[in-house]
């Protein structure tokens, strides 16, 4: 395993381009399974997550040809086993998507548990109780889940807690049922459209993505498409609070501004310069920034993912911020990373008290989860004195030649053997 070195209190300036979203990705690949032929995916994003997906679907019999760095072509056509790997499923959460995707093209499925980060209870009894709804028997043993049924048939679901993995997981199984299915309560984020807009370009009947209702209407079959992924607003968002918290000037590059409206509301909020363009957001913070208060909330609220890279800000802020955490309940564990840098935070269950301090000072630290990962970065650019980070596998799944880009923008980071 490696380490990321930082030597930090360094204004990151200049220009970065973002890359194609890995929530919307790691949906989109298993995705291709219902096509039956061949898909040719661009802006995807070279990362582990994309890279645990590609061997799973290269396992079961399908075919890919990488074109360039973001770019491949998947032929699902070969593949005929119903089943995932068990050592690939449990490095990653996205893999219960091949559930939704199986069972609408095999009508049976065998996932195992997943796995991603542990950031509090993920269940997936929303999942199970939409394909249940379909009419797919499931069955839950030895950490596997079985999925299997004769028809699939459309229906009504209303999904009692918002959730961007039911809903999508619902919707690959809801293309080729038979008849009309309505989730109701649906998950709005952009990754959800993006995937509808891929199933609608193999030829599904998919309405209203992006509201609270979706309306799937199957078809009998589903075909070939090419297919840009959108731009990992968490990437930028990362990006926007990193220029932000080292007091610098950064040009974010082919984003969809609209999708990171909360983020750049608080970062406004805060005494940030924050000017939007047609696919681009510059933010530049001249002068330390004042305290907020922050509650993560489904899209189009404030994002459980940017809520611990915006803590590092609030870290070092003028004033006292609360951040409460509604989504997850464990992820707060990073916080310990951040007070061996000299963050003042008091946790209280699901709110955290920030201290606003003048600077964090440079220190070992560890990547928690993949989030947590990204704050330890900015907490590392922004911190005065040298900061290590291990653990950095988490970071990897998440974002693209992080190094590389933050070099570009003026940062002293590097790459160490853990020895």
């Amino acid at each position: 395993m490696e380490k990321i070195v930082i030597e930090g209190s360094q204004k990151l300036s200049g220009e970065v381009r973002i890359s194609g979203a890995k929530n919307a990705a790691v949906a989109i690949l298993p995705a291709t399974i219902l096509a039956g032929s061949a898909c040719t995916i661009k802006n995807l994003p070279m990362v582990k997550d994309v890279t645990y997906l590609r061997d799973m679907l290269i396992q079961m019999g399908g075919k890919i040809h990488i074109h360039d760095n973001d770019k491949i072509t998947i032929d699902t056509s070969g593949i005929s086993t119903s089943k995932i790997d068990l050592e690939l499923a449990k490095r990653m959460r996205a893999s219960y998507y091949f559930l939704g995707a199986l069972l609408s093209r095999f009508k049976k499925a065998e996932v195992p548990f997943p796995g991603g980060c542990n950031i509090g209870v993920r269940p997936i009894d929303l999942h199970i109780k939409g394909l249940e709804a379909l009419g797919a028997k499931i069955k839950i043993s030895h950490g596997l889940i079985r999925a299997a049924a004769d028809e699939l048939r459309g229906a009504r679901i209303y999904l009692d807690v918002v959730s961007v993995g039911a809903t999508i997981n619902i919707m690959l199984a809801a293309c080729m049922a038979k008849g009309t299915t309505t989730i109701e309560n649906a998950a709005k984020e952009p990754y959800i459209v993006d995937t509808a807009n891929f199933l609608n370009a193999l030829g599904a009947c998919i309405k209203g993505a992006g509201t609270d209702v979706i309306k799937i209407k199957g078809v009998k079959s589903l075909g070939g498409c090419e297919h840009s992924v959108i731009p990992d607003q968490m990437e930028a968002g990362t990006y926007m609070i990193a220029a932000a918290s080292t007091k610098g000037d950064v040009l974010i590059k082919d984003i969809i501004p609209t999708h990171l409206d909360a983020v750049s509301a608080k970062l406004r909020e805060m005494g940030a310069e924050v000017t939007e363009y047609e696919d681009s957001i510059r933010v530049k913070a001249p002068t330390r920034l004042k305290a907020v208060n922050i509650k993560t909330m489904p899209y189009p609220g404030f994002p459980t993912d940017m809520q611990q890279p915006m803590s590092v800000l609030l870290s070092v802020s003028e004033g006292t911020s609360i951040v409460t955490e509604s989504i997850f309940e464990s992820r707060f564990k990073y916080f310990d990373e951040l007070r061996r840098m000299g963050a003042k935070i008091k946790i209280e269950g699901r709110v955290a008290v920030i201290e606003g301090i003048t600077k964090l000072t440079g220190a070992p630290i560890y990547a928690t989860d993949l989030r947590a990962g990204a704050a330890m970065v900015v907490a590392g650019l922004t911190a005065e004195g040298k900061t290590t980070i291990s653990n950095i596998g988490y970071i990897e799944r998440g974002y693209e030649r992080l190094e590389e880009k933050l070099i570009n923008l003026g940062s002293k980071i590097r790459r160490i053997e853990d020895k």
